[in-house]
């Protein structure tokens, strides 16, 4: 049904009761609580799973506004997929909304990659255990795939915008551009588009349209809490006093010199500069993990990686593991297994919480600028571009997946990875192809896909079969 037209709020409290009265709170924790048990793959994956959760299925927010709350998060540092569920849960019911839906956005995950990392320094690369990832990872191949096409699908109306698409993807694939600037070159591609071609922007809007019913809050009715200096002023307090006060509370008690204020202050400086997701910053934290602090060795960081892939919530929650295996070989006057939980959550703590404060600060102003042409013509490049850049982590855990060597040919600014044809890893290619066979045809569930493919990996294992 269409939702009925919403008088103009004058501010917070009256934000909150039209979202009360149109997506009552107690469905919206459950809804967001559904979602974080789907969110594998990747941003691309998780992306996926909100846009057909809100936007396709329970029709909270049109396909417009969800793009424009994309567009915005993908400029900010951190994992933009749980920014966008912030976002989202904001706009849906105020500030407890986005500080439910953030916060059980990477909850599962969160308590997923603890459990590992416990299973791993107790077990180690067990057959059972290699097994089961094995065979997750090429169900997630799958489930970005699906996201490539759904996203692409929504937000390329016309030829311009996919090949913007197609040219954010070479840039990055095939000459390593900085993902920033391709971001900036794609809001700039976006206001020269509603300059010289503003026809094409038109066709984007009503392509952004979903078919069928309206969304329940309609773009043009759904009321947002008004910006203010005093409301950022205070929420940049309370959000700055909250992130860095256990980081305090922690140095202070093991000392300056510890293992946990290392990892605190570490990974609270990579939490402001993640740009571009995880990939780009990935390779920063494995080198200063490995060589500098000795937290773990080359290959098992990889082996973390695969961990955070195959576990629902963020790429970067890599970290945790990489923390907690720190923590526990270093854990000072703490029980080793005390030090690796409280290691692995101070760097959670330090990694997220930044999320929800760029958020509520930048939420409101980004809203007030929805009527603006030429915001919205950057932001609408920018979300032709993030479906290049989604293609590009599909690629490159694709490539990851299914062999074991990948070379890189540079000639001059070109720069191509291609596997190694030889280290085709057989089971990691059959279980590939179920799964696009169980998502694509037969249209099976993300955890129903995942639960089967985690089986097959298991039997290829223990079985002997290569490529597991």
């Amino acid at each position: 049904m269409t939702a009925p037209p919403l008088p103009a709020a004058d501010g917070e409290d009256e934000h909150h009761r039209i979202a009360g009265a149109l997506v009552p709170f107690h469905e919206a924790v459950r809804t967001w609580f559904t979602i974080s048990l789907q969110t594998f793959g990747g941003p691309a994956g998780q992306i996926a799973v909100m846009q057909h959760t809100l936007v396709e299925d329970k029709r909270w927010i049109g396909q417009q506004r969800f793009n424009h709350a994309l567009s915005y998060c993908m400029l900010l540092p951190g994992p933009e997929a749980q920014q966008l569920a912030i976002y989202i849960g904001w706009l849906l019911n105020g500030t407890r909304g986005g500080l439910a839906a953030g916060t059980l956005f990477v909850l599962p995950g969160v308590l997923a990659l603890l459990a590992l990392s416990a299973i791993y320094v107790a077990f180690g690369t067990t057959t059972a255990v290699t097994g089961l990832f094995a065979g997750l990872a090429p169900a997630v191949v799958a489930i970005v795939a699906q996201a490539v096409w759904r996203v692409g699908r929504r937000s390329l109306a016309n030829p311009a915008l996919t090949a913007l698409a197609v040219a954010s993807f070479g840039a990055l694939s095939l000459f390593g551009a900085p993902f920033p600037l391709v971001i900036i070159a794609a809001a700039l591609i976006g206001r020269l588009l509603v300059r010289f071609a503003p026809h094409m922007l038109k066709a984007a809007a009503e392509h952004g349209k979903a078919d069928g019913i309206a969304p329940l809050i309609p773009d043009d009715a759904l009321h947002h809490e008004p910006p203010g200096r005093r409301r950022a002023a205070r929420i940049l307090l309370v959000g700055l006093a909250l992130w860095t006060v256990p980081l305090a509370a922690v140095a202070v008690l093991t000392g300056p010199g510890s293992v946990f204020t290392t990892q605190g202050l570490f990974f609270s400086g990579t939490a402001l500069v993640t740009f571009g997701g995880a990939y780009a910053v990935l390779a920063y934290v494995a080198q200063q993990a490995v060589q500098q602090y000795g937290w773990l060795s080359a290959g098992e960081m990889v082996r973390g990686l695969a961990l955070a892939e195959t576990t629902p919530g963020p790429l970067i929650m890599v970290v945790q593991f990489v923390a907690f295996l720190g923590a526990y070989r270093d854990p000072g006057a703490l029980n080793p297994w005390a030090a690796g939980l409280l290691g692995a959550l101070l760097t959670t703590w330090a990694t997220f919480v930044p999320c929800f404060l760029f958020i509520f600060l930048g939420a409101p102003y980004i809203e007030r600028l929805r009527g603006n042409r030429s915001v919205s013509a950057a932001l609408t490049g920018i979300t032709a571009a993030v479906v290049g850049v989604i293609a590009n982590l599909a690629l490159y855990f694709a490539e990851h997946t299914l062999f074991r060597r990948l070379d890189t040919i540079t000639a001059g600014p070109l720069q191509v990875t291609l596997p190694d044809i030889t280290t085709l890893r057989p089971a990691a290619l059959a279980i590939t192809a179920t799964a696009m066979l169980l998502i694509f045809k037969l249209r099976w569930s993300v955890l129903r896909t995942l639960g089967i493919c985690a089986t097959l990996g298991l039997a290829a294992a223990l079985i002997g079969m290569p490529g597991t």
